[in-house]
């Protein structure tokens, strides 16, 4: 590398930002914090302030603000603070930035994420609301900025792995049949469907594979996530949703596979540990080392396989929907499942009403058209409150 690369990461705190941290950690000839951003978690950004030294560091209103600033200054570092989206923004489109981790969990990263893409920036894009919510509008913004798109989710990395390098040219002008979206099936694949009236949120939250936050950690129990990731998959790699199938993986050592018309069936295997899509974004079309340990087949011994049980995983189906409704549908699905999760989180309502939360919003709102960003706001805004009249309704 000619030069040390300057990386903004956007939501540092979480799981993900914390894997970006630590493979840019082993890498401090190559990669350089330019900034760092958080949500609650101060005293905890603080710590990876001190550790990373950025240049800049953003919290979401004023008091965070003061806190962080103080602690900054205790700790002899010159760090500038920034408050809000604004200062999201900035930092996830500065000139001096080469590429930002887009890994703020839920609509709130859309803004700052577009501010990059718009930007020129190389996106390492843990986000996944932002193609769910945007995807059209989305992709527009990265074929006119001539911005390097690049997923983090474990899934979409290893499809991107296993497409040829010219797939942007269309699946079926490259050989694809389909794709294969492997997900483990979550803490509940097994548990009888009559005692998912009583699941806990902590129960929810104890993936038997993945160590993540507690938002995707229920959507991991729920199938979501894989439902939003089918989404977000038609966006990647420009695939019709009947050409994303969900395959039930427990192992979750293949992390997706691609279907080609030949018969041939490429994978990409490894230890689930997002340090290693994190890093094989951030080198490529390099090869860097994440820290994982090699995959040890012999200790793993099977593979199994298994179609997704829709009446277990009712919030597969309705992605599935949504993706083939197009539109304001799949913004609308992931607002609803953003209210309904955090109810579920709060203990105000039971693990199976987040499917019904989320069906009664895609009922009751027909599809419109989301030809700019405030039309998806509005989609989000409008789920959000028929998520919350459902929720007064039932007394919750």
């Amino acid at each position: 590398m000619s030069r040390v690369q300057q990386i903004t990461v956007l939501g540092a705190t979480g799981s993900i930002g914390l894997s970006t941290l630590d493979v840019i950690a082993r890498h401090p000839d190559r990669y350089q914090v330019f900034a760092l951003t958080g949500f609650s978690r101060v005293a905890e950004l603080l710590a990876l302030c001190v550790r990373h030294v950025p240049r800049f560091a953003v919290v979401p209103e004023a008091a965070a603000a003061s806190r962080l600033q103080e602690g900054l200054l205790a700790a002899g570092l010159s760090t500038q603070v920034l408050v809000g989206e604004q200062g999201l923004c900035e930092v996830a489109s500065a000139p001096e930035v080469d590429a930002v981790m887009a890994a703020i969990v839920g609509a709130a990263g859309l803004r700052p994420t577009l501010a990059a893409v718009e930007a020129g920036k190389k996106i390492l894009l843990a986000n996944k609301e932002a193609l769910v919510m945007s995807g059209a509008l989305f992709m527009q913004a990265v074929g006119k900025s001539g911005s390097v798109l690049l997923p983090i989710d474990s899934e979409h990395n290893a499809i991107f792995q296993c497409m040829p390098a010219d797939f942007s040219r269309g699946l079926s002008q490259v050989g694809v049949r389909r794709i294969l979206l492997t997900a483990s099936g979550g803490p509940f694949r097994q548990t009888p469907l009559a005692e998912l009236e009583h699941v806990s949120p902590e129960q929810a939250c104890a993936h038997p594979n993945w160590s993540m936050g507690r938002k995707i950690s229920v959507d991991s129990a729920s199938m979501m996530n894989k439902g939003l990731e089918l989404i977000e998959a038609c966006w990647l790699f420009d695939a019709k949703p009947s050409q994303v199938e969900v395959v039930v993986h427990p192992q979750s050592v293949i992390h997706s596979l691609v279907d080609y018309v030949d018969g041939s069936v490429l994978a990409q295997l490894g230890n689930p540990d997002m340090r290693t899509p994190i890093a094989n974004a951030l080198a490529w079309p390099e090869r860097i080392d994440s820290g994982v340990a090699p995959l040890d087949l012999f200790a793993i011994a099977r593979l199994d396989f298994q179609a997704p049980d829709e009446q277990r995983f009712p919030c597969l189906r309705l992605a599935r929907q949504a993706a083939e409704a197009g539109d304001s549908a799949p913004a609308m699905l992931n607002a609803a499942n953003e209210v309904a999760v955090s109810a579920f989180l709060e203990r105000r309502i039971r693990y199976p009403e987040i499917a019904s939360i989320i069906d009664e919003v895609l009922s009751r709102e027909p599809v419109f058209a989301v030809n700019e960003l405030g039309a998806v706001f509005a989609a989000d805004a409008k789920a959000r409150s028929l998520a919350e009249q459902w929720l007064q309704r039932n007394g919750r």
